[in-house]
């Protein structure tokens, strides 16, 4: 199967399972896992952080981070196409309840910076208190487009303005580097807190890191701990999450150049409209026309049995997102397959 569902059904390479197995391993959670220790150094070192917490998945690391900034009764600013806001299962309400304070993502995939300036409450006893502001880089919904540092900066400027943090949900924060051409420590330098994934683009099979201030990660390993996250001799999939880092940030460029391409070639097929049809990382997006008798689930369908994955976010929008595992082979493929049964 050709599978375009995301960037997570990435499998570990060969080299990657060699040294999985030679892994040194001790216990990350009396902090004496060698190769954890590694990773965290080298994630904190790549995103100009003072340290960093490896943590099972993205969305713990993100609610790990958002309880961690948070008391209860708090409400933080975030987009309404933010995967914090659409896609974890409501963690910060159910679990830290923390009251989300939803903005319009505009096309760019950023919040209006007016609109953050009068989302942020003022002191009255009716009021919750604004405690954080998050953004997303790349921002999935709107595309997988990458904000950039001069945005960041000012969005971190409104909240120091306001004393107020700033997170960042990096799951894909080297994508957005490579595409803007800049080192990914220039993109994180003013937020307080950032989340990346191991497990996407990059590659390995499982982890996430959190990265921030030496105190922040402090206090962070004891909201990891009570989500369940203390790992064990995590070693063995910190090494994949660490040979990642070293050998396959240069290889996202590929995965990018593959979605340029796969745009060029779904551009002239009749029945779908690209939302962009010059993708700056590895997401395209298309809508299926009105007039096309076909929801985006009856594609999924058809595509299935022509030996391709797809996944869509409604009714007619469709999302194909390039990886380590799709060759420029598979995208000749995919994109002749789409011509045939779309004409």
């Amino acid at each position: 199967m050709i599978d375009l569902r995301s960037d997570t059904v990435t499998k570990p390479t060969p080299e990657m399972r060699e040294v999985i197995a030679r892994a040194p391993v001790g216990d990350d959670v009396y902090r004496e896992d060698p190769t954890v220790i590694a990773l965290e150094s080298e994630s904190a070192r790549l995103l100009g952080k003072e340290a960093a917490m490896f943590i099972p998945s993205g969305t713990m690391g993100n609610l790990a981070a958002l309880l961690t900034h948070c008391q209860r009764g708090n409400e933080i600013i975030l987009g309404d196409k933010a995967h914090i806001f659409l896609n974890e299962v409501g963690g910060a309400a159910a679990l830290g309840g923390i009251q989300p304070h939803i903005l319009p993502n505009q096309q760019d995939g950023t919040l209006a910076l007016e609109d953050i300036r009068e989302a942020v409450r003022f002191d009255d006893i009716h009021h919750p208190r604004t405690r954080l502001i998050a953004l997303e880089n790349t921002q999935n919904m709107c595309g997988g487009v990458a904000l950039t540092a001069d945005y960041t900066r000012e969005v971190a400027e409104i909240a120091r303005q306001h004393g107020l943090k700033l997170h960042l949900d990096g799951a894909r924060i080297f994508n957005a580097a490579l595409a803007l051409d800049l080192d990914p420590a220039v993109l994180t330098g003013p937020v307080d807190s950032v989340m990346f994934c191991l497990s996407k683009g990059l590659g390995a099979p499982v982890g996430s890191v959190l990265c921030g201030k030496e105190d922040f990660i402090g206090r962070a390993r004891r909201t990891r701990k009570m989500l369940g996250g203390g790992m064990r001799q995590a070693g063995v999939i910190a090494a994949a999450g660490l040979y990642a880092l070293q050998n396959h940030l240069p290889l996202l460029k590929e995965d990018h150049r593959r979605a340029r391409d796969l745009a060029r070639g779904l551009e002239g097929v009749s029945g779908l409209s690209l939302v962009d049809p010059d993708p700056s990382t590895n997401m395209v997006y298309f809508n299926l026309d009105q007039e096309l008798d076909l929801s985006a689930d009856q594609l999924k369908g058809k595509l299935k049995e022509q030996g391709i994955l797809i996944g869509f976010e409604g009714e007619r929008l469709v999302r194909l997102v390039t990886h380590l595992w799709i060759s420029d082979e598979d995208i000749q493929e995919v994109v002749r397959i789409f011509k045939e049964l779309l004409g």
